[in-house]
């Protein structure tokens, strides 16, 4: 999965009632593709949020 597709779904989830408030994207600058992967994996599950159909969640193609 492409890193703008993966900061695209941690903005997604930023907008969820359980991140309003919280920054869960600037740590995105340091982590790598794989560890954003898990990164985003995580506050999806925890905000509630499926991942889509096709996409495997916590993987990367980079």
């Amino acid at each position: 999965m492409s890193r703008l597709t993966l900061l695209e779904r941690l903005k997604a989830a930023q907008q969820t009632p359980k991140y309003q408030g919280r920054d869960i994207t600037t740590i995105s600058a340091v982590l790598s593709n794989t560890a954003l992967a898990r990164h985003v994996e995580i506050c999806e599950q925890a905000a509630g949020i499926a991942p889509k159909a096709g996409e495997p969640s916590g993987t990367t193609t980079h």
